[in-house]
């Protein structure tokens, strides 16, 4: 009985530092000096007029909770634990005040344990936000916790705020970007069709050519018809010689051959001889105008992309809805005290059984 006695008191400052201390701290903070702690909650949900069908991995990956989340989504959770979204929220010193206050329990208050710099202020403030999305849906539920109920929810609102203003800048852009692209390449194809259309009158002028194609049509006429008269003329120059060799008007036909032989043959040299030539100035033509009619294609198609483009853009406009507006919490979510009490004492048991019982098998193995 002595030596378990003497073992007793032995023990008794353990159970001072493990049990009693612990939890008498506990007792103190936890029921008097720790700030009550307010979360407001709020809902948001980025969406798109016009959203593509999804496929049937989309719907069962959805279903299984392992569905990819909007890219809207994935920029506000991105955006709002971003260093940004503090220095905007905090830019009228808004979420500095509503943790430092004076009133607040020194343990508890911003900047009088771990220094009051801006990074710290972020380890700080990255304490006080949640950003969680649904697993089977894109809602994205934000809570901020705080020691004032209204600064909490105002803080909250500034960040939906804030999230809406992301989610139209990052919209505006994306259309402005590819409305400007469609413009630029309107313009392209507008100089393109521009300058074919000059280069195909400046041919026209230095050329004194029309259009090559009909003035070829109206030189293979006059050709056909100077070859009908040629034929007639020698039909007839052949019937006098054989018939009558001594008639007056043999000459006449002779020399009227000779120069419709002469201008058949200068009409040819028109069409296909020479540099200045028609069928050489018909293949540039040609050319050119193939060149014209391409670019004034290419504009059109890129008219119509310009169209498609800002149709496209009105379809692709994101937007933040609020399922639910910040909330003003009337009631403290934390801190539990009675659990964390309960809890200090249990975990204090706990070490101390582990250490008596370190003790006793020390003891034993002495003995």
């Amino acid at each position: 009985m002595t030596r378990l006695s003497t073992f007793a008191r032995s023990l008794h400052p353990l159970v001072l530092v493990t049990v009693v201390i612990p939890t008498l701290i506990a007792v103190a903070y936890y029921g008097v000096l720790a700030e009550d702690v307010y979360v407001s909650e709020s809902r948001i949900v980025v969406r798109s007029p016009v959203q593509s069908a999804p496929s049937a991995l989309d719907v069962a990956l959805d279903q299984t909770g392992f569905g990819a989340a909007s890219e809207g989504n994935n920029a506000v959770v991105a955006y709002l634990q971003s260093r940004q979204a503090l220095q905007q929220g905090n830019r009228d010193g808004l979420i500095r005040e509503a943790y430092s206050g004076d009133d607040i329990f020194w343990f508890d208050r911003f900047g009088t344990v771990w220094g009051a710099s801006e990074e710290q202020l972020y380890e700080y403030f990255s304490d006080k936000l949640t950003v969680d999305e649904g697993a089977t849906t894109q809602i994205l539920t934000i809570s901020v916790s705080a020691f004032d109920p209204a600064e909490a929810q105002a803080i909250n609102a500034r960040l939906v705020a804030q999230s809406e203003e992301l989610v139209n800048s990052l919209a505006g852009r994306a259309q402005s970007d590819l409305i400007a692209i469609a413009e630029s390449e309107v313009d392209e194809a507008a100089d393109a069709a521009r300058q074919a259309a000059l280069e195909l009158a400046s041919f026209r002028e230095t050329s004194g050519v029309v259009d090559p194609e009909q003035q070829s049509e109206a030189g293979l006429q006059i050709i056909s018809k100077l070859q009908d008269q040629l034929i007639a003329a020698q039909t007839r120059l052949r019937q006098l010689q054989t018939y009558t060799p001594q008639a007056s008007q043999i000459p006449f036909l002779q020399t009227q051959v000779r120069e419709l032989r002469a201008e058949i043959a200068s009409a040819r040299a028109e069409l296909s001889g020479g540099r200045a030539s028609l069928s050489r100035a018909l293949t540039r033509y040609q050319e050119l105008q193939v060149n014209a009619e391409f670019a004034e294609s290419q504009l059109a198609a890129a008219r119509a992309g310009l169209v498609e483009a800002r149709a496209e853009a009105r379809r692709k406009q994101a937007y933040l809805e609020q399922i639910s507006a910040p909330s003003l919490p009337d009631y403290p979510a934390q801190p539990r005290r009675i659990r964390s009490i309960l809890a200090t004492l249990v975990l204090g048991l706990l070490a101390w059984g582990v250490f008596y019982m370190l003790a006793v098998g020390v003891r034993e193995h002495r003995d």
